[in-house]
């Protein structure tokens, strides 16, 4: 029997992330603008497959071509016909559905691998009866040989995400171990390229010499400086005793796809600013530049209060295992008026409340850049999995100097809200005041943790001309001693900190919104007042301390691993809060009414802005001191210290983590809506909040005239799968 954390059970929770009502109100230019960034989005959330698994891509192409020749329920008469039951169908639907959400067959939310859940001969058999079969045996048994096996495989190394033996991961070659990947960081720091869009690949060059191949993301192949391009860096370069070459490529057709539904999205363009910030976009999806999505990043930040928001782009960096590689994602969103009016109160309060935080002045910005700060109902969102919210761009010297803009998606709050969720862990008198302000206790967090988490804090730079932008006499407050180390010109958060930099930064944001949302002013900001306002408060330290109990079950005890940054910061959270002692957050491991283990949470929410206020303090005050100053090696060892899971007395959280993992709930996947263009009109379509709705969306989204680029995923992945095992 398959251990139940590597599969996706037959009640997976499946919501429709319903945007039709916002989208019927925009004009003619607004719906077909949303349309092709949809479109650009969705042909570059392909790439996500390719930076996934080695069988990813073939995964995901022997599934479209088996649900485009028949339906889900027509295939379900052939299931039947070759023996399946009708839960071991519904298995299969269900794995397809999670293929398709997570683009690949590794979770988006905790990096493990998850396979069918029923028997491999089985699921052959329906292949081998499948219309697609009888359509074209060899291309299908072409599919087969390269994921039938894998699709099912659970070696150790293959069981999550991971760099060298810890695990699989192809944005590098299955050679590379973390000494590479260090060794190629600083090769790209010397040179100046940002690993953001690139990949690498291990090699034995001329002579026996190691050769890595850096490729970046572009629609065109040609090495050669293209007109206008001002930051040309492919070639061969010669480092530390090894070769590195600079090459362009990566993804190219699916690129190329991008590059066209932007052109066309320029035509409905509401400004000029937008325009030049499309063709920043187009040129950097071109000709793989970094420096000219940072560009376009910029046009971004400037448009302002947009009817249809967007973004797009190698942006998240949680799934690379080294820390510096972004997963390409792309969203369109229409903005929500109500909820936006609440966002600007808080961006208008920001100024007021950065102070408040513990840290000394000279640690926070010169200036605080006020963003945009809207609520958005999405109408796309590709990539491996949807968030909350987000704080972009991640560049940090655009961050420190010209802005950033916060979102949070309202739709997809919504639908979290709805669903009913196990409370587990929680006292009985606590279930109702959980149930009653999860949501508005949710949304104030969302709001803080983006706004004035990822907002807020200076980095000390020197710059390439040997200036700094801090006052050499400002005083280190955990030492007393002047501050001695920054980050030089060409070094960045990302590949400072690489390896803990994403769940760090998630962690410091996480304190930043419980630290504020004791604040009357942000409470009142979002309505509530007295005693509500209190129940608000108790209601989020309590979901954080449960996140942290919930976060066990992202941890491997094998390699003592975490799989997800966010998890891994609630878990510290929690650490934290139970060493401030006094009671004030215990967890008693206790027998359920079912006789098999639980846990009850108990919060003292007395304390709340004493004993737990003064552990946060002291904690976030640390954690922005390491960030600000660089201090790569004590912060690595203090985060690293609340990171560990023993089983040591008197929390016993190995243990806990069996509990955690009897009782998981799996993550819950929505279904999203297309547009299509009919004549001079843009259509919309939904679908049914269920795992067949989710295959027909994905069927529709990408139709008959697409499987040339099924051919392209497939070429691109044969070629990376030699690559990947060349060793």
């Amino acid at each position: 029997m398959v251990d139940s954390q590597y599969i996706l059970p037959n009640d997976t929770s499946i919501s429709l992330l319903d945007c039709c009502e916002a989208f019927q109100l925009l004009s003619k230019d607004e719906k077909l603008y949303a349309h092709y960034i949809s479109r650009a989005s969705w042909y570059g959330g392909l790439v996500v497959l390719l930076q996934t698994s080695p069988e990813s891509p073939a995964i995901y192409v022997l599934l479209m071509k088996l649900f485009r020749a028949q339906t889900p329920s027509e295939l379900q008469d052939t299931a039947t016909a070759v023996g399946l039951s009708a839960e071991e169908y519904q298995a299969f639907l269900i794995y397809a559905a999670g293929v398709f959400s997570n683009m690949g067959n590794y979770k988006s939310f905790g990096d493990t691998k998850f396979v069918p859940n029923l028997p491999q001969e089985k699921l052959k058999d329906l292949v081998w009866q499948s219309a697609a079969y009888k359509q074209k045996p060899e291309e299908v048994e072409s599919l087969w040989k390269v994921c039938g096996q894998l699709m099912y495989s659970l070696d150790d190394r293959q069981k999550q995400l991971g760099l060298g033996t810890k695990g699989i991961t192809t944005y590098f070659s299955g050679n590379c171990e973390l000494k590479d990947a260090e060794l190629a960081q600083k090769f790209l720091d010397s040179k100046g390229i940002s690993a953001y869009n690139t990949r690498l690949f291990k090699t034995a060059g001329p002579n026996g010499k190691t050769l890595y191949e850096v490729r970046l993301a572009s629609a065109i192949n040609d090495d050669a400086p293209q007109e206008g391009e001002t930051d040309h860096k492919c070639g061969v370069y010669e480092f530390d005793g090894v070769t590195f070459r600079v090459v362009r490529g990566d993804y190219a057709p699916l690129m190329k796809k991008v590059v066209e539904c932007l052109e066309k999205a320029k035509k409905h363009a509401a400004s000029p600013n937008v325009v030049a910030m499309l063709e920043r976009y187009i040129q950097s999806f071109n000709t793989g530049s970094i420096e000219a999505h940072k560009e376009g990043s910029k046009h971004w930040i400037k448009d302002a209060g947009p009817i249809v928001e967007s973004y797009i782009g190698f942006i998240e960096s949680y799934r690379d295992p080294y820390g510096s590689r972004g997963e390409f994602e792309g969203f369109v969103a229409v903005v929500n008026k109500d909820m936006s009016a609440k966002f600007a109160q808080l961006v208008a309060s920001a100024e007021r409340l950065l102070p408040e935080l513990p840290w000394p002045k000279e640690f926070e910005k010169d200036r605080f850049l006020k963003p945009d700060f809207t609520s958005l109902d999405v109408l796309t969102f590709a990539g491996s999995g949807i968030p909350a919210g987000i704080n972009i761009p991640n560049y940090d010297d655009i961050r420190q100097t010209v802005g950033f803009k916060n979102v949070s998606l309202g739709n997809v709050l919504a639908a979290y809200s709805s669903q009913k969720e196990k409370l587990t862990f929680l006292e009985e008198e606590d279930k109702d005041l959980y149930v009653k302000w999860r949501s508005s206790s949710f949304e104030i967090q969302v709001g803080l943790h983006e706004l004035l988490g990822h907002g807020s804090g200076k980095l000390f730079v020197q710059d390439e001309e040997g200036k700094f932008n801090f006052d050499s006499s400002v005083v280190n407050p955990e030492t007393g001693e002047t501050v001695k180390s920054w980050y030089n010109h060409g070094e960045t958060w990302d590949s400072k900190f690489c390896t803990i930099a994403s769940t760090y930064e998630e962690c410091r944001a996480e304190c930043v919104g419980m630290y504020l949302c004791l604040n009357k002013e942000v409470l009142k900001i979002f309505g509530h007042e007295g005693d509500d306002a209190n129940d608000v408060t108790y209601v989020n330290w309590m979901t954080m301390v449960r996140a942290g109990v919930l976060g066990l079950e992202f941890y491997t005890p094998e390699n003592q691993k975490w799989r997800q940054a966010h998890m891994q910061a609630r878990f510290v959270i929690l650490r934290v809060l139970l060493e401030a002692g006094q009671d004030f957050v215990t967890i008693q491991q206790t027998t359920g009414s079912d006789g098999k283990p639980d846990a009850i949470i108990h919060i003292d929410r007395s304390k709340i802005a004493t004993v737990g206020m003064a552990a946060l303090r002291s904690f976030l005050r640390k954690l922005q001191v390491y960030k600000t100053t660089a201090d790569v090696e004590l912060g690595r060892a203090f985060y690293s210290k609340y990171s560990e899971v023993t089983d040591a007395e008197p929390h016993r959280f190995l243990t806990l983590r069996e509990t955690v993992l009897l009782r998981k709930e799996a993550r819950k996947m929505f279904v999203q809506a297309n547009t299509r263009v009919e004549g001079d009109d843009v259509e919309f379509r939904n679908y049914e909040a269920s795992a067949m709705g989710l295959i027909h969306s994905f069927v529709d989204r990408f139709s008959e005239g697409d499987e040339r680029l099924e051919s392209d995923l497939q070429e691109l992945s044969t070629r990376d799968l030699h690559c990947w095992n060349h060793v």
